[in-house]
């Protein structure tokens, strides 16, 4: 067997994480790894929340006061929604790795938004699906502009008047 014959010419899919290249033709197990995917962040997030519930319990126990208990709280869930939004959006384009390196704090804090928005996303699609798709529709597109062949000789084509 040659090589031509076992890789195709042409643009490769990215995988993603926890479906590979699935994605491309919904096979290969990809509705089962969706819902696993959905549940098993959804268990994350339920876990998640415990073990912030437990950190609250603790700032009560210590009796460190309300404003910084309520400061923690409201910095909990900025974090987490500012989290959402940005995993949200980077389903949809590539994010800017200087500002995601300058989030990450961020996003460590708010990691049961990352985590929700990854639930979600993956009850309609594998999360970063429709970002992945356009970009190879687009790599192959133009690789069969590359690749196609001009017929004829353009000396000899009628000239529009």
């Amino acid at each position: 067997m040659s090589d031509e014959t076992s890789t195709p010419a042409g643009p490769r899919p990215e995988p993603l994480r926890f479906f590979g290249t699935t994605w491309v033709e919904h096979d290969g197990g990809y509705t089962g790894r969706r819902i696993g995917v959905a549940v098993g962040s959804l268990a994350a997030v339920v876990a998640a929340c415990f073990v912030l519930r437990f950190a609250y319990q603790g700032l009560a126990i210590a009796d460190v006061g309300t404003p910084v208990t309520v400061m923690v709280v409201v910095m909990f869930a900025v974090c987490t929604a500012l989290a959402f939004g940005h995993t949200w959006e980077s389903f949809s384009k590539r994010p800017d790795p200087d500002r995601q390196a300058s989030l990450r704090g961020l996003l460590t804090i708010g990691f049961v938004g990352s985590l929700l928005a990854y639930c979600f996303r993956s009850l309609s699609e594998a999360p970063g699906e429709k970002l992945h798709r356009e970009e190879y529709e687009a790599a192959k597109a133009q690789y069969a502009r590359r690749t196609t062949r001009r017929t004829g000789n353009p000396a000899k084509k009628p000239r529009r008047p």
